[in-house]
């Protein structure tokens, strides 16, 4: 595994921000690290990268024990911090030579004008950080987490401030790193996550309360609702009659039905439909939005 993080508890005072965390992360997976503001995202993602030591627990990257191999584990891990901490009075170029004289990069100045091309910094690159815009200043941000290229890469909240064709942009970026390596990232964006991670991690008040794909984390909730069309009028109090259905409410030309039961309500609906020999004209599974998952669980 790329990363392993075992049993982590973080106490400020007598608080717990984060409590008996434990997930692992394999090579060539994008994992979304999902949560509410104060539920322990950048606090487990600073105990992973080494910024922040851990009250309890274990992290690996690569085998290496980040709280023991510190300056090992640094140079294979990426780190884009919430709040890109830059050096404002430096140029794009001078910046991120700084960085990689550190990484003690080979051949860097071909290295910059890579990373200044992957992330689309080509016309801001003579410019002084400090008179970038907020979406050109995550750019550098991102450039110097990859300069060094590392095999994880932790992003927190990589995409703000970018507009929606920078968005697009830095997806297919993140998307292409995460064949090779190991991206973990947290967002607000839920269209992000659908579109480029592989499996989500959702913490609430410190501890972890969903740990699977986006898909089947919209499926597993208990609440089921399909929408169903029939080419005739029917009443409430017919629909009521089948099997499993809790809930049913009038839906544009049709019909929202409810179900707690488990079972696939579609199948229901379909031989009640053939029984009293109704036709029906569309039937499909209203599935949950991972956004509405998100607020489900952590609400």
């Amino acid at each position: 595994m790329s990363i392993e993080v075992k049993n982590l508890y973080k106490y400020y005072g007598e608080q717990a921000a984060v409590r008996d965390v434990s997930f692992s992360v394999k090579k060539g997976e994008i994992v979304a690290f999902l949560g509410p503001n104060g539920a322990g995202k950048s606090t487990t993602m600073k105990i992973m990268t080494g910024f922040m030591p851990a009250s309890e627990g274990e992290v690996f990257i690569c085998g290496k024990k980040v709280d023991i191999d510190k300056l090992d584990t640094r140079q294979i891990i990426g780190y884009l911090p919430e709040n890109n901490p830059l050096y404002t009075d430096m140029y794009v170029r001078e910046y991120l030579e700084f960085v990689g004289r550190i990484y003690k990069i080979k051949n860097l100045k071909a290295r910059v004008s890579e990373m200044i091309h992957a992330v689309g910094l080509d016309v801001e690159q003579h410019k002084k950080i400090g008179a970038l815009s907020k979406g050109y200043r995550q750019r550098v941000g991102l450039a110097q987490a990859i300069i060094h290229d590392p095999e994880v890469l932790i992003l927190d909240e990589p995409t703000t401030g970018l507009d929606p064709n920078q968005l697009v942009e830095i997806r297919e970026l993140i998307r292409s790193i995460g064949k090779e390596k190991t991206v973990i990232l947290s967002t607000h964006i839920m269209q992000e996550v659908e579109a480029i991670c592989d499996r989500v991690i959702i913490i609430s008040k410190g501890q972890i309360v969903a740990d699977d794909t986006a898909k089947t984390l919209q499926q597993e909730l208990e609440h089921q609702t399909v929408y169903v069309e029939f080419d005739a009028q029917i009443t409430k109090a017919q629909l009521s009659k089948i099997a499993g259905v809790q809930q049913i409410e009038a839906f544009e030309k049709g019909w929202l039905l409810g179900s707690n039961s488990g079972n696939d309500l579609r199948k229901e609906v379909a031989q009640f439909a053939q029984q009293q020999g109704w036709l029906v004209l569309s039937l499909r599974l209203e599935q949950k939005t991972l956004e509405e998952v998100f607020k489900e669980l952590t609400k």
